[in-house]
């Protein structure tokens, strides 16, 4: 009985929005996981439309506080640049080495990229650079660098066990660089880069 009334203390208050950023994005990112009949569109109603609607109207807040600006873009494309120089051709041997890499991604080489593998992401980099990292940051300061990068990591289960593996220091390195500029575009950039590459090296684009 100690234990219910513990649990039940009056003292027990929660943060409404950091409750209703954690809720929403689990349940957006369940969501996606079991209807993946509408990809790529179905993340950006999830990752993007959904959590903006409830930072305009719920929040109203502006979007710009959750990362939804250029905020600092010299330093964000140096940024870009700098970590597709130095990954993309890692990317190449990771890719070449790797059959279950080049077996995942294959399937996804259509004649629409870059865009789709843009309308893929675009949703989803919002929602950990822009939704929940800037959320939690308010409350959590820098540990939602590491936070954010938590559910990122658990959203590539399924996928090849080398870039899961990868993926808790992945998502805190994305989301430094959208601390860093204030912004989740260069994240964003980086990472449909990345996506992009990945899908054209697993079908022999580059020989």
């Amino acid at each position: 009985m100690s234990i219910l009334r513990n649990l039940f203390q009056p003292d027990l208050r929660f943060d409404p929005k950091i409750t209703v950023i954690t809720i929403v994005s689990t349940l957006a990112l369940t969501l996606a996981h079991y209807h993946t009949a509408w990809r790529p569109y179905d993340g950006i109603f999830l990752f993007l439309v959904l959590p903006m609607a409830i930072i305009l109207f719920v929040f109203r807040e502006n979007p710009r506080e959750y990362g939804f600006q250029l905020g600092d873009w010299k330093a964000g494309l140096a940024l870009t640049f700098g970590a597709l120089v130095i990954f993309l051709p890692v990317l190449w041997l990771v890719v070449e080495i790797t059959p279950a890499m080049q077996a995942y991604y294959l399937p996804l080489l259509k004649p629409s990229l870059p865009i789709y593998t843009f309308l893929d992401l675009v949703g989803w980099e919002f929602l950990f650079r822009g939704w929940i990292l800037f959320g939690y940051a308010r409350k959590f300061g820098p540990d939602a660098l590491w936070l954010q990068a938590v559910p990122f990591a658990i959203a590539h289960f399924g996928k090849p066990e080398i870039e899961t593996l990868s993926t808790i220091f992945g998502g805190l390195a994305f989301g430094w660089v959208a601390w860093r500029t204030k912004s989740f575009i260069y994240p964003l950039l980086i990472h449909w880069a990345i996506f992009t590459f990945v899908v054209l090296a697993a079908g022999g684009f580059f020989g």
